[in-house]
């Protein structure tokens, strides 16, 4: 049975088995409910809890309390409470540690819990009620820790500083500045780059990022605030344009010594998910040139810096995107794995330190989306997968050397979260569905049909007036991928009626709209409109992640254009259903989704009739280096694409009422975006609305969310409805 069919026919049992309440007993959502921002927001998210592990011991870390989880019968027992906590430290201050949602248990044999607050962070010996070691850096948060060697590394005024398990304190870096970047993130944090600093794994030495980005041109940024505006430019490498210069550090924490790898000029290329050997001899790194379609793995003496050895190469005609680290198998340091789409899905591949691969651990048009951690025990590896579904996420377990796999778990959903205990013998799993909001299950991966639920959370928003969500396929415009798609409709919905229609689009690399969550993975802008009557439409064309390489890369060197292909064919589904007013329809989204949206007002201008992009992207050469040259080249590569992609010639286009809302401090797209299209639609005589958010960036912050999303909403209120 196709999957539309299956889901229809799940939703119609789901609504004869929950007959709601009458419209007038329900409550009205307002975005003070449904939106991040709002002030009634956290109550009305789905019931969770908070888990981690010690051992093999499954921990619920509460506001107030510590308990121990029996993994059997889901029975708890209190470990301590928040007032032990702050007694065995022995402060003054009841608020010293504020709670325990962060606590974590860092040996897995010992009865010690790590907490801390912005100043301080501490073990505690839970069995002798006392505390057995504290930071010794005055006023500056950990940033990065070594349970095994308890030393700790920071970033402080632009330089890098280690401290010792003893407390004794080094300064690493001497020259560093905002030109000079030590232990941060770098290339703008792509290729799975989300930190700067990497310990060894007994944390005696200490791998790290230097940053030169002098070269780099600055974009004008202006804080607005001050009596006087204060000019605050921020480094900004525009594709086409000169770019940083990144190399990898060493420092030893006995000597106090660093050296650097000798990677070879760094100019013009990547070095990303850096690994360590579990003896903490060698580092390992991919590397990429700048057009991203070469990558090495390659191998680096920790003690000298010198390379030892490139144990792996791939190419490609259009580009090689490496997200995840090489990991040891914890029971043999003489192999590891490592993850590819080489043969067009991201998989899983054994390989030895020599560089040879012995075998592929997993194969099929699916995507591993993670790998969760290893069974010691089973000598097996546990990842998460959309085998069963391109919608789902589901949890498998795969023996390395006999390739058998086994689904984990009740295999329905959309996985939250899978926290793997130290042996990896269980799993703590949180999971959705399209009617389930939250699932809490611990799996038992050495005997897969062993489930202990611990929580189904109840529908939060039970009280309610809910709109109906649904979800089914189309073919793309290449007659023969499936796409899919949600459809968000108001909950009094009348076949017989015609509704105002707003597609919704990101359709952007590493996202998606649509998969089998609660309700379908909707956010709850659409849920208002629903309220207010319109029809909500979210299609996931090609281009967007989790579906292949082949899926992803058919945008390549013209981002837009196919997209709008695949989302038109989403408007041809929606002029043949009879209750879809064709003549009220409008287009909103944000980012990629801004770029989307103006590039269907100005290409289709007599199918839109009004849009709201936020964030947009208008033109790709004042884009970003490394996302905007991996999909489009540079500009002096690829003028073609860059042309066809501009929406500054498209500017002349524009009929139907569009509003463009950006971040006054935009420093994802630039406000260059945004002001260069108004530009053109002065020139042009189009009459676009514009608003900016004074000190925000890409994304609205706190309650400044609720004003946008009601800005939204209202201009669709003024003109399409």
């Amino acid at each position: 049975m196709k999957i539309k069919y299956l889901l229809i026919a799940l939703f119609a049992i789901h609504c004869s088995l929950f007959t709601p309440m009458s419209a007038q007993d329900k409550k009205l959502f307002t975005l003070e409910d449904l939106n991040f921002g709002g002030t009634n927001y956290a109550n009305l998210r789905p019931q969770n809890m908070w888990l981690t592990w010690w051992g093999e011991k499954l921990i619920e870390t509460d506001v107030e309390e510590c308990k121990v989880i029996d993994t059997k019968t889901g029975k708890k027992k209190r470990l301590f409470t928040l007032d032990d906590i702050n007694k065995w430290a022995g402060s003054n201050d009841d608020r010293y540690v504020r709670h325990l949602m962060n606590a974590t248990f860092p040996y897995p044999d010992k009865p010690i819990v790590a907490v801390g607050n912005r100043k301080a962070f501490v073990l505690i010996d839970f069995e002798q009620k006392k505390i057995v070691w504290q930071d010794s850096i005055s006023g500056q948060q950990a940033n990065d820790w070594n349970p095994i060697s308890r030393a700790t590394a920071w970033v402080e005024d632009h330089q890098l500083y280690v401290a010792d398990g003893n407390g004794v304190k080094h300064q690493i870096s001497k020259d560093g500045s905002r030109e000079i970047v030590y232990g941060q993130s770098v290339h703008r944090n792509e290729f799975g780059i989300n930190k700067g600093t990497f310990w060894s794994p007994k944390g005696n030495l200490l791998a790290f990022y230097r940053m030169d980005q002098n070269m780099v041109t600055d974009y004008p940024q202006v804080d607005i605030f001050p009596r006087t505006a204060r000019y605050e430019p921020d480094k900004y490498p525009m594709a086409g344009m000169t770019s940083h210069k990144v190399t990898v550090g060493v420092f030893d924490v006995k000597t106090g010594k660093t050296i650097y790898l000798q990677a070879g000029d760094p100019t013009d290329r990547y070095f990303t998910n850096i690994a360590w050997s579990p003896d903490e001899k060698t580092i390992y790194m991919f590397e990429l040139n700048r057009k991203q379609n070469d990558c090495r793995l390659v191998s680096y003496d920790a003690a000298t810096g010198k390379k030892i050895a490139e144990l792996y190469r791939e190419t490609s005609d259009k580009y090689v995107e490496p997200q995840n680290p090489i990991q040891f198998l914890p029971w043999d340091s003489t192999k590891f794995v490592m993850q590819s789409q080489k043969d067009g899905y991201n998989h899983l591949y054994l390989f030895d330190i020599n560089g040879k691969e012995l075998k592929q651990i997993t194969s099929g048009k699916w995507v591993v989306m993670d790998l969760v951690g290893f069974n010691t025990k089973k000598k097996s590896i546990l990842y998460t997968s959309n085998e069963i579904h391109p919608t789902n996420s589901n949890l498998w377990t795969v023996e390395v050397k006999s390739g058998e796999r086994h689904l984990l778990g009740q295999g329905i959903g959309v996985i939250q979260s899978a926290q793997s205990s130290a042996t990896g013998q269980r799993v703590a799993l949180k999971f959705s569905s399209y009617n389930k909001p939250r699932v809490i299950d611990v799996i038992n991966t050495n005997s897969w049909a062993k489930v202990t639920n611990l929580l189904e959370a109840g529908d939060p928003w039970k009280d309610y007036q809910q709109p109906i969500y649904t979800n089914g396929y189309i073919t793309a415009a290449d007659g023969k991928t499936d796409l899919y798609f949600r459809m968000v409709k108001p909950h009094d919905f009348d076949p017989n009626k015609k509704y105002p229609t707003v597609v919704y689009v990101y359709g952007g690399p590493h996202a998606h709209n649509v998969d089998a969550s609660w309700h379908y993975a909707s956010r709850s802008w659409e849920t208002y409109m629903a309220q207010k009557g319109y029809i909500v439409f979210i299609l996931d064309n090609r281009g967007s992640e989790n579906r292949g390489r082949d899926f992803e890369q058919a945008t390549f060197h013209q981002l837009g254009q196919i997209e709008m292909q695949d989302q038109m064919k989403g408007v041809e589904y929606l002029s043949k259903q009879p209750y879809v007013d064709m003549n009220r329809l409008g287009v909103h989204g944000w980012s990629f989704g801004g770029f989307m949206t103006i590039s269907l007002m100005t290409n289709y201008p007599d199918v839109f009739k009004v849009g709201v992009a936020g964030g947009p992207v208008i033109d790709w050469k004042w884009y970003e280096v490394m996302y905007g040259e991996r999909y489009m080249g540079t500009p002096q590569d690829n003028p073609e694409g860059y042309a066809k992609c501009s929406l500054i010639s498209k500017a002349k286009n524009l009929k139907g009422k569009l509003q463009i809302i950006t971040g006054y401090n935009d420093n994802t797209v630039v406000p260059q975006h945004c002001l260069s299209f108004l530009d053109a639609c002065v020139k042009a005589g189009t009459q676009p609305d514009f608003f900016a958010y004074p000190g925000e960036e890409h994304n609205m912050r706190g309650h400044a969310s609720v004003h946008l999303h009601e800005r939204i909403t209202q201009y669709f209120e003024d003109y399409l409805k």
